[in-house]
């Protein structure tokens, strides 16, 4: 199915993002707008896809990008139809853009960043990150993303995702209610509580996105093969906070079901 089309999830996608956190969409924004964004990152970083001794780091980040490719690859009619399916319609903001880009590079050496982890999203105001938090409401975040810039084999780099980890994690953070709880504390055992599920790896050719639960744990791994990685790791936002009004969503219902409520 390609870009252009309005065709959200099936049934089984839904059940899929609900019980395993996570669902892969191929051909969900245009390779060409992922080949136009590549050359933008390559020029931010000043480096060159053809001169491999300048590639001389593990990985680099670029920040949040709102470039035509990178406004079309992330508000495609198929995406938004998604985005409503999973996150509630009407309950989510158009983004902006893409962002931000971790870069990985076939080079040597720990890039610092390949622990287990889920992305906090709210009180990061403060300057250490390890104090961003989280609750059980997902407040800030309606659905990780993963956007594949480039083709992305086992090889290449491919972020970790542990099937069905988010379910552990709506358990950790129900007793703690609004407040929720802070990175640090959610990676105090390292996540051994979710050691124990199965880990994909987000493959796929360039316009794939993978759509995860906000509480989905996930790693980086480095590049194996011989060309770098493009990835933007973008948050769909809320365009709103929790309404029990609304019917749930299935982000909601993810959380309900492991909390057994």
């Amino acid at each position: 199915m390609n870009s252009a089309s309005s065709a959200g999830l099936g049934p089984d996608h839904i059940d899929q993002f609900i019980r395993q956190g996570y669902v892969a969409l191929e051909g969900a924004f245009d390779p060409a707008d992922a080949a136009e964004g590549r050359a933008l990152l390559w020029q931010a970083m000043g480096l060159a896809p053809d001169n491999a001794a300048g590639w001389t780091r593990p990985v680099l980040r670029v920040g949040f990008r709102t470039d035509p490719p990178f406004v079309r690859a992330a508000n495609t009619p198929r995406l938004h139809a998604a985005f409503n399916q999973l996150a509630g319609a009407g309950r989510w903001l158009p983004p902006p853009g893409l962002g931000t880009f971790p870069v990985r590079f076939p080079v040597a050496g720990d890039p610092g960043d390949l622990g287990w982890h889920v992305d906090p999203s709210f009180g990061t105001e403060d300057p250490d990150f390890l104090r961003w938090r989280v609750n059980v409401k997902s407040r800030g975040r309606a659905l990780l993303m993963l956007f594949l810039l480039s083709d992305t084999g086992p090889q290449d780099g491919p972020t970790r995702l542990r099937a069905g980890s988010h379910q552990h994690i709506a358990r950790q953070l129900l007793p703690r209610g609004e407040e929720g709880m802070t990175l640090g504390e959610l990676a105090t055992d390292d996540f051994a509580t979710t050691a124990s599920c199965a880990e994909v790896q987000a493959t796929g050719p360039a316009g794939t996105v993978f759509l995860c639960h906000p509480f989905l744990v996930h790693a980086a791994q480095p590049v194996r093969g011989p060309q770098p990685r493009f990835l933007a790791q973008p948050a769909l936002l809320p365009r709103f906070g929790f309404d029990p009004a609304l019917p749930p969503s299935p982000v909601q219902i993810a959380i309900r079901q492991a909390c057994g409520l």
